[in-house]
């Protein structure tokens, strides 16, 4: 026999704290995307005959990339963060929070290493194509990890709220 009243949520309320935690995600999101964009514009630029304008610019950008990065998992660990309020609330998700912040630890490890081997290059031995490539592995890995951790706050607050998290901030805002 079904129990049909075991199927029916009744959807919790989507507070003003939500809506601020998705806010700081959403400016968190966009920092970095600009930052990962200005990288790949300086990975972009011709190096050869202007290798130290190319190392300089493209060290500076690494810089840039870290410091958003930095700034976007100080305020993902605070207590009132998304990913903090699904490990609190949503026990079964724990698993996969821990693991989205074990990668993105990794990651920033990742950037910091890359940044310490573009500012140890001088203009006579840039490779930049291997740069490249490198840059090119944490740029993807960054856009793959932002993927997971979106797909884990959407499942969780859908559970949450019985609804889309855009839904409750309006169209093109999620």
């Amino acid at each position: 026999m079904h129990d049909h009243l075991a199927d029916q949520r009744s959807p919790l309320a989507f507070t003003d704290a939500h809506r601020g935690a998705l806010a700081e995600r959403r400016t968190d999101l966009d920092r970095t995307l600009q930052s990962l964009h200005d990288l790949e514009a300086a990975l972009a630029a011709a190096a050869p005959g202007r290798g130290a304008v190319w190392q300089r610019n493209v060290s500076h950008a690494i810089e840039v990339l870290d410091a958003a990065t930095a700034e976007e998992a100080r305020n993902a660990d605070q207590p009132a963060s998304l990913l903090s309020d699904i490990a609190r609330t949503q026990p079964r998700l724990r698993n996969r929070v821990r693991g989205v912040r074990m990668q993105y630890a990794q990651l920033r490890q990742r950037i910091a290493a890359l940044r310490a081997e573009v500012a140890a290059c001088n203009d006579l031995d840039v490779d930049a194509a291997d740069l490249r490539q490198r840059a090119g592995d944490v740029i993807r890995a960054l856009h793959l990890l932002r993927g997971r951790e979106s797909d884990l706050i959407y499942e969780a607050y859908y559970d949450a709220f019985d609804r889309d998290v855009g839904e409750e901030l309006g169209p093109g805002r999620a």
